[in-house]
């Protein structure tokens, strides 16, 4: 059975735009934060796809495939671009 996991998330830049929220908490069966992103991305509809993303958690940079801890505090970030 999957326990659901409740994660603390923030939005930057394009993501923040297209989820008109800068944070949330969302509560998942997803395994990995790369699922997790699929997730969030149907429903905000996120135009990124999951592999310009990059992901921190507790203020660590993370393999998209690592296992969602419970209560952990997820960062979506976007490219960056210069101008």
């Amino acid at each position: 059975m999957s326990h659901s996991k409740k994660v603390n998330i923030k939005y930057f830049a394009l993501l923040r735009d297209q989820a008109k929220v800068e944070s949330e908490i969302h509560e998942s069966t997803c395994k990995t934060y790369s699922e997790l992103y699929e997730e969030l991305k149907n429903i905000h509809g996120f135009s990124l796809d999951s592999s310009m993303i990059q992901i921190a958690v507790n203020d660590e940079f993370i393999d998209k495939n690592s296992t969602i801890e419970d209560g952990a505090k997820v960062v979506f970030i976007p490219p960056v671009t210069g101008g």
